[in-house]
């Protein structure tokens, strides 16, 4: 198995890289986020997974080895394949993936392009037992009724799911519960 990849990037496309290796190019699929880092010309460094399937081999790469062991665990997941579990990690980080399992939050992995709410609750049952709880994702509380408005209300207006995320816990603790009132202080978050 190929477990790592270091070499320059030769060209960036919408779900991979081009790396050249001792002149030779291998296409890796990467996340948006280790996509948005890479540099033409530059060197990277990748923990990859190999997917062996009958009619072809891929290969995807990520930026830590936390990440590739979420790749593998989410196409353990029946009904999740490599690409599905790509766009996953492209939206959410492996904190956010780990707070929605942990918080039983189905809702956090359906607003994933692709994702309908049974598939969602298929990613939470089978990780629940196999994502190591870390401190601090103790619960605070679930998330209230109107949090869960404001968090589909700011992934409504086009903010990623980590960043709606981030907002909802820079809203200040003595805030009203009204979903307005939550929905301006998170938007302050932005500017």
């Amino acid at each position: 198995m190929i477990a790592s990849l270091q070499g320059r990037v030769q060209d960036i496309n919408p779900d991979s890289v081009i790396l050249e290796i001792g002149g030779i190019g291998f296409l890796v699929y990467i996340p948006t986020p280790v996509r948005d880092r890479a540099q033409i010309s530059e060197s990277i460094f990748l923990y990859t997974y190999l997917v062996v399937r009958e009619d072809a081999l891929a290969l995807y790469g990520f930026s830590t080895r936390e990440e590739r062991e979420f790749f593998e665990l989410l196409i353990g997941v029946n009904g999740v394949g490599p690409r599905l579990a790509l766009a996953i990690l492209s939206s959410l980080s492996t904190e956010a993936i780990r707070r929605a399992v942990f918080h039983e939050q189905a809702e956090v992995f359906s607003s994933v392009s692709g994702i309908g709410m049974k598939t969602a609750q298929k990613i939470l049952l089978q990780l629940q037992d196999r994502i190591p709880v870390e401190a601090g994702l103790e619960p605070v509380g679930i998330i209230s009724e109107a949090d869960s408005e404001v968090l589909n209300a700011l992934t409504a207006l086009g903010y990623s799911v980590v960043e709606s995320q981030a907002a909802l816990q820079s809203i200040p603790r003595d805030t009203p519960e009204d979903v307005e009132t939550r929905l301006r202080a998170a938007l302050q978050y932005f500017i």
